[in-house]
């Protein structure tokens, strides 16, 4: 293998080779801001999780190092995140109390079948699966997953003990039940920083523009919110001694990470294989949306398999290290976009701020207060939200909407996997539906021109011995019923029809049902005395309808496109008619 070989499978190598010393100063930057929003964040998710802070920390070292050699994308930052941790939380809080409450050992297992799973998909070039949740179905299950997410967090926002393992409904209504008993000084701290992660941004904005300075990274700068209130909480918790008060992080043990094996139970691993599938598919799709949006904003792309490479092998190498799924970060990759990143070296800056902070820093977040961690994780998850997409699409695609809101209901009432699959499922059969009622349109010529286009759109020209007729669809299973007695009706109801011609411009692709039902229509239509003829074939289908019989046992002819089809006609009729005019003269 060459070194041009290497470059496709290792994207850092071209990066370095190019490196020039203007893109440091840039990378140094985003990697210091994205640096300082990263760690609040990941001690915030691992508690969300339900794994020890430092395990947060973990996940934002290996993983992102691992991401940074292997990602295609140069902005994107792949650490831990709400959705991943929730998915994580679920299938801990199931299946901890049967294994004597290895909360650890589970998330590292997940991590390890997620990345395995997402490597398997492109040894076996399936990654085009990942496409089964589509964008209403990831809308629905993101929009409920950061309700469930709140939810969670409301009791730690307000210092109130409930058991966060039971159903989400269970655990708001044992927080109403409770919320007589809120800890005033937990609360006092979750909502004011709260009230400061929201203003954060508009306070940044106003203050630069009032003294008039200009920031390069204006916007990054207003994402370093967790910082501030982390920096600003902690004091006050010190100064007071308000340690025996209040909830906090308390003692992270120092280091870094230690390499270690995930534990290994047939039993445990069979259990947890269908959550781990899921989380997989959700960290890579979460993680491609983020990755093409950030390189279309520089226009450039990124590598869908190169992706599955990259985000399982940050998943390995979090399984390795004692952390829990990642996948990629929108909130501090668009940091990282926006302070300037040009390549992934500012993720490797990121992880040198993390190792630092693990190795000498991790006794000054001994006193965060968790209802902080919580305001935190509950403004981190609203930006995700996007509840207009299902009214607007609506007008649009009713199917879409339904298939949105059905997720959000079913994840939010029977569980994060129930709701994917369901809405998975759901979506494919909208899709199955649609196409097995295709659109069958009469077409005629537009004046002067050899464009075809429906007779109920445009005032076009037609042959009253010829029924165009074109199929907006490709001829499978599900549609090949409807496409024959559709084509049978309409070629009978007019009776003038002697050809039918049947316009496969939409066609990409005919199954072997398909097959046999052409072959059925064509020897139908010849008993009717109607022949049937073809044009506009792909180049695809042209060996298989030859390799099936049918062109053979055509009664009518296949043409390259429906203008040469229609002259061909003209031509014949014209033919006939002065066969006709003639016949009486030479009977004479």
């Amino acid at each position: 293998m060459d070194l041009r070989d290497w470059q496709s499978y290792v994207p850092i190598i071209p990066v370095l080779k190019n490196y020039e010393q203007e893109d440091f100063s840039h990378d140094l930057i985003a990697g210091l801001v994205v640096g300082m929003v990263t760690i609040p964040q990941a001690v915030a998710y691992a508690y969300l999780a339900g794994v020890p802070p430092e395990s947060g920390l973990y996940a934002c070292l290996v993983p992102m190092l691992l991401y940074a050699v292997f990602g295609s994308s140069k902005q994107m930052v792949v650490g831990p995140v709400a959705v991943a941790a929730l998915m994580v939380a679920a299938t801990v809080s199931e299946h901890a109390p049967k294994y004597s409450d290895a909360y650890l050992g589970i998330t590292t297992i997940i991590c390890l079948q997620s990345g395995l799973f997402l490597w398997l998909l492109r040894l076996s070039r399936m990654g085009g699966l990942v496409n089964l949740l589509s964008h209403p179905v990831i809308t629905g299950f993101v929009n409920a997953a950061a309700i469930l997410i709140i939810i969670s967090q409301l009791p730690t926002f307000v210092g109130i003990d409930v058991n966060n393992s039971q159903a989400p409904w269970l655990v708001l209504s044992d927080f109403l039940s409770q919320i007589s008993g809120a800890h005033l000084l937990t609360v006092s701290f979750g909502i004011v920083a709260l009230l400061v992660l929201l203003a954060f941004p508009t306070l940044i904005l106003g203050l630069t523009k009032l003294l008039g300075i200009q920031l390069a990274a204006q916007h990054a700068a207003t994402r370093i919110g967790p910082m501030v209130v982390a920096a600003i909480s902690i004091p006050i918790v010190i100064a007071f001694d308000l340690q025996g008060e209040i909830d906090v992080v308390g003692a992270i043990p120092s280091g870094l990470p230690s390499i270690t094996l995930p534990p290994f139970d047939a039993t445990l691993w069979i259990e947890l294989l269908p959550a781990s599938t899921m989380v997989a598919l959700v960290s890579y799709i979460e993680s491609y949306s983020i990755g093409t949006t950030l390189a279309a904003r520089r226009q450039t792309r990124v590598n869908a398999h190169q992706e599955l490479i990259a985000i399982g092998a940050a998943n390995i190498g979090a399984a390795f290290t004692g952390a829990y799924p990642v996948a990629g970060s929108f909130s501090r990759s668009s940091v990282n976009f926006y302070s300037g990143a040009r390549t992934p070296i500012s993720s490797v800056v990121c992880g040198v701020i993390i190792m630092f902070t693990l190795l000498f820093l991790t006794s000054l977040f001994e006193g965060l207060p968790v209802a902080v961690l919580a305001a935190i994780v509950m403004v981190s998850v609203v930006g995700l939200m996007d509840l207009k997409n299902g009214p607007n699409h609506w007008q649009l695609h009713r199917e879409d909407t339904l298939t949105e809101y059905a997720t959000m209901f079913l994840v939010l009432f029977m569980g994060v996997e129930v709701g994917l699959i369901a809405g998975a499922v759901l979506s494919i059969a909208f899709f199955v539906r649609t196409s097995s009622r295709p659109n069958i349109t009469q077409v005629g010529r537009l004046a002067n021109t050899e464009h075809f286009r429906s007779i109920k759109r445009y005032d076009v020209e037609t042959l009253p011995h010829v029924l165009a007729l074109r199929i907006d669809e490709n001829i499978y299973f599900a549609n090949a019923t409807q496409i024959e007695d559709k084509c049978m009706k309409r070629s009978q109801r007019r009776r003038t029809t002697q050809h039918l011609l049947v316009v496969c411009s939409s066609v990409n692709m005919i199954d072997a049902t398909g097959l046999q039902m052409l072959h059925r229509l064509n020897a139908n239509l010849q008993r009717a005395g109607i022949t049937m003829n073809f044009c506009d074939l792909k180049g695809t289908l042209l060996p298989r309808l030859q390799e099936a019989g049918l062109l053979d046992a055509l009664t009518g002819q296949s043409f390259i496109s429906a203008d040469r089809a229609m002259k061909y006609f003209e031509q014949k009729a014209e033919e006939e008619r002065e066969t006709q005019q003639e016949t009486p003269a030479n009977d004479l």
